[in-house]
């Protein structure tokens, strides 16, 4: 039988001992901080006979690698007494001149001196989190939503109330009555955390309209806008959307990052934030890590002076455009009538929905054996829900794995279908709560 003790806090079956001997020394916000419930799986998933439809890491194929490698030498050799020393918690001057002239691309008119470098955007948003939010505070969050932000929010012992989105992304009622029911409860709302371009989990564009006019709601509640936008230079048509940071310079914080565009192995991140909002960034910064690494700044800038990025750009859309076909097509062909998914227009990611009595979480042993993996969508939501959801990740497999995982899984389906019909559904466990991501989850 299953322990009810919560992972992390397991006990001895003999005994019931707490194993872990440091368990009453935590503070009260590490009962926040759990390990994913599907990383045990993970570790089989990754074996090379399993298609693996589950994480969003990037396909670095298609990098001039020779190229880099050269650029890196070099750089090493001219310049290796700055690049393997500290640097400032602020990040290198000329690359956050150059971050100003990406983040254009989207309309956003941004100060060198407003943006803050960091180890990836994850740090950014848990820097943002850390200086915005105390105990019992509310984020408001898509549902799903990224489960990375969520684990950060847990972390900070922060309380997440999802919004509904349809194919138009984010609601804008639904976010009205959220902020009307919080302040009801006399409960504070901090900050909208959105993803609001090929949203990872759920795939959907944030409509340009709606985009105005949730703006426009969060500042009639004073509430900040976290902005996250990892994806918004991956659309499929080459089509860009305007931030919601071009619309609102002072109530947004825009979180950006390398990793989907470059390398996510060099873990280069930003935040660009109203002024006095940086000055506590890099303060937080300078806490958490005293200074970002400054050879992969470097490498950055090297890279953004030296290469025809926004080319290099153009051939990862092109890339996973094809991934993407290929995994809808997949799903048209092999998946039973009663799924749906979304459709995205770029990013890495379809959202689908499985038939009424199904759930994923309980499923997934099952398609690991099947040789298929994904995520169950419990791990988007920091309520339970998300049973009979499921992310697809199309970004990393070849053409061939993506049929094939798409394959396999359809059948998969097809016996939790028919062992629905001949015994009913199964009693679910309430997932209980978000939980700390790894690669494979992000």
């Amino acid at each position: 039988m299953h322990s009810e003790e919560p992972e992390g806090n397991q006990v001895t079956p003999s005994t019931g001992q707490n194993l872990d001997p440091h368990l009453k020394r935590y503070a009260a916000r590490a009962e926040g901080m759990t390990a994913s419930e599907v990383r045990a799986l993970f570790a089989v998933a990754n074996r090379p006979e399993v298609v693996s439809l589950a994480g969003g890491m990037p396909n670095l194929a298609a990098l001039p690698l020779d190229s880099i490698a050269a650029e890196v030498a070099s750089l090493i050799a001219k310049e290796g007494l700055v690049a393997l020393q500290y640097g400032s918690a602020h990040g290198l001057p000329a690359l956050r001149e150059q971050i100003c002239d990406v983040m254009s691309l989207e309309g956003i008119t941004g100060h060198p001196d407003d943006i803050v470098v960091t180890a990836g955007s994850q740090m950014a948003l848990d820097l943002v989190t850390r200086i915005f939010i105390d105990p019992g505070d509310v984020v408001i969050a898509e549902g799903p939503s990224y489960v990375g932000a969520l684990g950060t929010f847990a972390s900070y012992q922060a309380q997440v109330v999802h919004v509904e989105m349809d194919a138009a992304g984010l609601v804008p009622e639904a976010l009205r009555q959220a902020l009307a029911v919080a302040q009801a409860q006399g409960r504070r709302v901090k900050f909208l955390y959105t993803i609001p371009n090929f949203q990872n989990p759920g795939g959907v564009t944030l409509d340009v309209i709606r985009r105005a006019e949730i703006l426009e709601i969060c500042r009639q509640a004073g509430v900040l806008v976290v902005e996250d936008n990892p994806y918004g230079l991956l659309g499929f048509e080459g089509q860009t959307y305007p931030a919601l940071r071009s619309m609102d310079p002072d109530n947004v914080i825009y979180l950006g990052s390398f990793s989907k565009t470059f390398a996510s192995g060099l873990r280069v991140g930003w935040a660009l934030a109203p002024h006095a909002v940086r000055e506590k960034l890099v303060l937080a910064a300078e806490a958490a890590v005293l200074s970002p690494p400054v050879l992969s700044q470097m490498i950055v800038s090297r890279y953004l002076s030296t290469h025809d990025w926004q080319g290099q750009i153009k051939s990862f859309q092109q890339m996973y455009r094809e991934r993407r076909d290929t995994l809808l097509a997949g799903l048209d062909q092999h998946m039973p009538a009663d799924c749906t998914w979304t459709k995205p227009d770029g990013g890495f990611f379809v959202w689908m929905t499985v038939p009424e009595g199904i759930d994923t979480k309980a499923m997934q042993p099952r398609a690991v054996t099947a040789r298929v993996a994904y995520v169950p969508g419990i791990g988007f939501y920091a309520d339970g829900f998300g049973s009979r959801q499921m992310r697809l990740s199309f970004c990393f497999p070849t053409l061939d794995r993506i049929r094939e995982g798409v394959r396999r899984l359809a059948v998969v389906l097809e016996q939790e279908m028919e062992l629905l019909r001949t015994f009913g559904p199964a009693s679910r466990r309430i997932s209980s709560g978000p939980q700390t991501p790894s690669p494979d989850t992000a």
